[in-house]
């Protein structure tokens, strides 16, 4: 089984290779791909927030 999983924090998924998932992907059954979406930004900042939408305004 594959899962791609698309975060802003890749970090805070690592102790799932110490517990019962990590075994499954130790042994092959499952392959589990953290993505950090900062990677693909264009900015100096690697900022992943859009502007408000709907009804929010600018005081």
């Amino acid at each position: 089984m594959k899962i791609d999983i698309v975060t802003i924090f890749p970090g805070y998924l690592d102790p799932l290779r110490q517990s019962l998932p990590g075994k499954a992907i130790a042994s092959g059954l499952v392959d589990l791909q953290v993505h950090d979406l900062r990677r693909w930004t264009h900015d100096v900042h690697r900022s992943v927030d859009d502007t408000p939408y709907g009804g929010a305004r600018e005081w």
